[in-house]
């Protein structure tokens, strides 16, 4: 029987990976590569491009790798325990903006961002597998799922929320006549961010590594074969969960993705909200936040949602129908900073729908993981756990290149200058702002739709 404090070490893995540097990863990066650090539309789109031709295969030989590892440590919790440093450092160094040209900054943020996908692959393929090696009773892995899902979402409501009060803190010099700050000063802001959350999310791998332990042993493929990915796509509960994968990550993504360019174009820039005892800056970070603080309670919520209902599968379509419902919603919301608490609304409601689901999915990847042992008589935890990871990646990744290529055909575009400065041109504002407010609703709306439609099909009925 698991502790509770090994449930909650195992809930700081994830608040490490993705409530830290996966959050920031997919809220701030397209705006931070096109808007600060200076790369065009273009660069960002095929840099996102090519990390997730990368994670293609990166993540399936990390799983495999990670499955056949022996140690003092275990199986999968070293990769955790030596893998903390790294994924801080690389982090911070990716957020750094070099004083380079166009083809410098170019070579150092295809370097580093693909540095980043690799020790985040290293360190998060082994987390996911974990759960697939500390229990087996059904109902303590939704627990685990559940405790990792809300210390995703707890620590990505800290992070988003203390993200604009961080940059105010570090502060700089200001456009004159304005209250934006310079480009420089931006830069300046999101280097520090880097360190202080890199930082952050070394501590939590680290002790994710030490408080958890490993009871199952798993039944070992010794020797190399690429027979395992064969058997992954005759693999057919596999099949189903990748795309349900891939596309709650499109889901987000696409909101992620595209949010700090809404309230930029589409509502002027930072809401603040003054009363008499302060003033709350609501920026696309903070926006993001309420629907975090969602998704920790439902997350909670999740097993016994599940339980109510009858299955994963039956709960999955419940939160893929909430998702769609006030997606669709947000679009006639009006394009205005006034509506600002209405748009709060409906993302607190739709995240109703992703808090219920987050933890199911992680769990649904445990059952497939048993499928396959039981079916092929060796454990592929780790190879299926990594297809998780990949999915997570592929859609996030994907969906921020979609949003760049899809403002740049409206009219948006980016780039450095012969001096090394940032640069942006909108030549159709309408256009823009039109195409972002479709991205954060409809767009995301489609994908609901699609997870319904394969979720209805998913095999196993636990």
């Amino acid at each position: 029987m698991a502790t509770l404090s090994e449930k909650i070490g195992y809930a700081l893995g994830d608040a490490a990976a993705g409530g830290i540097t996966w959050k920031i990863m997919s809220i701030a990066f397209p705006v931070f590569f096109t808007s600060i650090f200076g790369l065009t539309v273009a660069d960002t789109a095929l840099l996102m491009l090519i990390a997730r031709m990368f994670d293609v295969v990166t993540d399936p030989l990390m799983g495999s790798l990670a499955d056949r590892t022996q140690s003092r440590w275990g199986t999968y919790r070293p990769w955790l325990i030596f893998g903390a440093i790294p994924l801080g450092l690389v982090f911070a160094l990716l957020l750094y903006t070099p004083d380079f040209g166009p083809a410098g900054k170019r070579v150092w943020a295809y370097s580093f961002y693909l540095l980043m996908m690799a020790v985040y692959t290293a360190v998060n393929v082994p987390y996911g597998s974990l759960l697939g090696v500390m229990t087996q009773d059904d109902d303590e892995k939704n627990q685990f799922s559940s405790f990792r899902m809300v210390g995703a979402y707890a620590m990505g409501f800290v992070t988003l929320l203390s993200f604009p009060y961080i940059l105010e803190f570090i502060g700089g010099e200001k456009v004159p006549g304005s209250n934006e700050y310079t480009i420089e000063a931006q830069q300046h802001q999101y280097a520090l961010i880097g360190v202080i959350f890199g930082i952050i999310a070394a501590l939590g791998t680290l002790a994710c590594g030490l408080m958890t332990k490993e009871r199952i042993k798993p039944v070992r493929a010794e020797k190399f074969s690429f027979r395992q990915f064969g058997d992954l796509f005759r693999n057919l509960p596999w099949v189903y969960l990748t795309l349900i994968g891939i596309c709650t990550n499109f889901f987000n993504g696409f909101r992620y993705a595209v949010a700090a360019y809404m309230f930029t174009y589409c509502l002027g820039g930072d809401v603040n909200v003054t009363n008499s005892l302060f003033t709350l800056i609501i920026n696309y970070t903070v926006f993001m936040t309420f629907g975090e603080a969602t998704c920790m309670i439902f997350g909670g919520v999740s097993p016994w949602f599940t339980r109510k209902v009858g299955s994963k599968r039956k709960a999955f379509m419940w939160a893929a129908v909430i998702c769609l419902v006030f997606s669709v919603a947000f679009y006639f919301v009006p394009m205005d900073a006034d509506y600002i608490w209405l748009m709060i609304a409906v993302v607190v409601l739709t995240s109703i729908g992703i808090g219920l689901y987050s933890p199911l999915l992680w769990s649904m990847y445990a059952d497939v993981a048993d499928y396959a042992t039981e079916k092929n008589g060796v454990s592929s935890t780790g190879l299926i756990f990594s297809s998780g990871t990949m999915a997570q990646k592929f859609g996030t990744a994907i969906s921020g290149s979609l949003v760049a290529l899809a403002l740049g055909f409206a009219g948006f575009s980016s780039g450095t200058d012969e001096l090394g400065k940032t640069v942006v041109t909108i030549t159709d504002m309408e256009a823009v702002r039109n195409m972002i407010w479709l991205i954060f609703s409809i767009f995301p709306a489609l994908i609901a739709g699609f997870i319904l439609l394969i979720s209805s099909f998913y095999p196993i009925k636990k």
